[in-house]
């Protein structure tokens, strides 16, 4: 390898997290190996473990990136919607994988499946929240300009987030039911019956 061409800064960082996000979701945590992630990400040893440090930190940074990304596209796209309608068609869509074996969503499942001390604990729930805080602004603003049903925010977040993660699931391990229909679709459907205000039904 051409010791030169190897990246710096922002542009490292994010090759060695794609890089990683797609061994951990091949091999599983406990048989990915550092050198792996080098092998993807185009670099050496030595620089991944400069990003990651120890192995035990990988999930939970990897995770972190990833969500971040993920966040930073989804806020993208909703800040050019046109309105709470469009922002909550986006937010089904980036919430769930998009194909069975979706690498982002089987790190979810990989970090789920660990033990995590109280500051994993801590990242976790925090990243969970960001996304139902996101939900959460999305009603209300439609609620605001009278687009929405006058739903409880809290109550809707719960019972949103709760059926949107076991579509995920179905998603995930590849359900016929979901080969000849969209998921997207199905969510978003139920989604906007709740929220259709009385006026329209």
């Amino acid at each position: 390898m051409d010791r030169k061409r190897q990246p710096s800064g922002d542009e490292a960082r994010g090759r060695a997290m794609r890089a990683a996000i797609s061994a951990i979701a091949e091999k599983g945590t406990a048989a990915v190996r550092m050198s792996d992630i080098a092998a993807r990400a185009g670099m050496s040893t030595g620089h991944i473990l400069y990003h990651f440090g120890k192995k035990d930190r990988l999930l939970l940074e990897v995770l972190a990136w990833s969500e971040a990304d993920l966040g930073r596209r989804f806020q993208q796209a909703a800040d050019e919607a046109a309105s709470p309608a469009e922002k909550l068609a986006l937010f089904v869509r980036f919430y769930l994988p998009r194909h069975p074996g979706d690498e982002r969503y089987a790190l979810w499942t990989q970090v789920l499946a660990q033990r995590h001390d109280d500051a994993g604990r801590h990242l976790l729930t925090a990243l969970s929240d960001t996304w139902e805080e996101r939900l959460e602004a999305i009603v209300l603003e439609g609620r605001a300009l009278g687009q929405f049903a006058e739903v409880d925010p809290s109550e809707f977040v719960i019972r949103a987030v709760a059926m949107l993660n076991g579509l995920s699931g179905d998603v995930m391990f590849g359900r016929s039911r979901w080969q000849d229909a969209s998921a997207n679709a199905f969510a978003l459907a139920a989604l906007e019956r709740e929220l259709r205000p009385a006026a329209q039904d």
